[in-house]
């Protein structure tokens, strides 16, 4: 664990035996060495105890169950053609991810949205362009077909751009630029590329409909909402990014013995944030949260 005041720490596990919690007490009777280390601020202290909650699976902590394989959504925008995929390594490298997810489902269920409202690749061959016949994906007009050179690299860039925006949350952006190419369309007589275009507008905009909802404050929040019972904690995160809830994921947190609902949110907000793609400017809480300066400060 993370201390202030390291002696004053280790003392209090030495307390008279009734002032100590059920889980201090197991711990007390196994404990065989004391190893501490020193770091430069509590910030830094913060990051090294959420690295090695993550590397260790101490039993007597509260940590994310199964914390190292959570999905993420990347989009690589260093390539010629990106696509959307989902992978379980965070790697940067000037690609945009977008997670963690829960699960492989609830991710899989985003992709399947995205590739519905948005004409992207979903293989993972290499486009040349010279390709003969496309997949069925540019037939049912899921994929603008990159790999028989029917469509340039810009106008595929801004289909990639328009789906970063949508995950981002910026759906009405992503609307009034598909309005313009609609608009462009119609006048250069392009009705049929016109139709598809007020197709996704209209696909988009129901999505768009469901997600709207009444807060007080403008802008970007995660809301987090949280129930505990039998050594486990249900932990609800909550997207909302200009005033629309855009999505909705939960995690298990494991280790739970005496630990209060602040304790228990303040070990996942360490955890969960450490790893997440974005982080925005509110984070709302259900209940007020240890260290709260210095998580804010982190």
């Amino acid at each position: 664990g993370k201390a202030a005041n390291i002696s004053n720490r280790v003392k209090s596990y030495f307390a008279a035996k009734g002032s100590l919690s059920s889980k201090i007490q197991q711990l007390v009777l196994k404990v065989n060495d004391l190893e501490f280390m020193v770091t430069d601020s509590e910030q830094e202290a913060l990051i090294l105890e959420c690295n090695l909650i993550k590397k260790y699976h101490p039993k007597y902590n509260v940590r994310l169950k199964d914390d190292k394989s959570f999905p993420y959504l990347k989009i690589d925008i260093n390539e010629d053609w990106p696509g959307v995929y989902i992978t379980r390594r965070f790697k940067g490298g000037g690609a945009k991810y977008f997670g963690p997810f829960a699960s492989a489902g609830s991710v899989r269920k985003t992709l399947r949205l995205i590739k519905k409202l948005f004409p992207f690749r979903s293989c993972t061959k290499s486009i040349d362009g010279t390709d003969k016949r496309p997949c069925l994906d540019y037939y049912i007009h899921r994929c603008l077909g990159p790999c028989i050179g029917a469509v340039s690299k810009q106008e595929y860039r801004e289909v990639i751009n328009q789906v970063i925006l949508f995950l981002e949350g910026k759906q009405e952006q992503v609307i009034h630029e598909l309005n313009n190419k609609m608009r462009e369309s119609a006048q250069q007589l392009q009705f049929e590329r016109a139709a598809l275009l007020r197709d996704q507008i209209r696909a988009i905009e129901r999505v768009i409909e469901g997600q709207r909802i009444a807060v007080a404050l403008r802008g970007e929040q995660d809301v987090i909402a949280m129930a505990q019972n039998e050594g486990q904690a249900y932990v609800e995160v909550f997207f909302i990014r200009n005033n629309k809830l855009i999505g909705c994921d939960h995690f298990i947190m494991e280790g739970i013995h005496d630990e209060k609902p602040g304790q228990i949110m303040a070990s996942f907000i360490k955890q969960y944030y450490d790893s997440a793609s974005y982080i925005p400017s509110v984070i709302l809480l259900q209940y007020p949260v240890d260290d709260m300066s210095v998580l804010a400060e982190w």
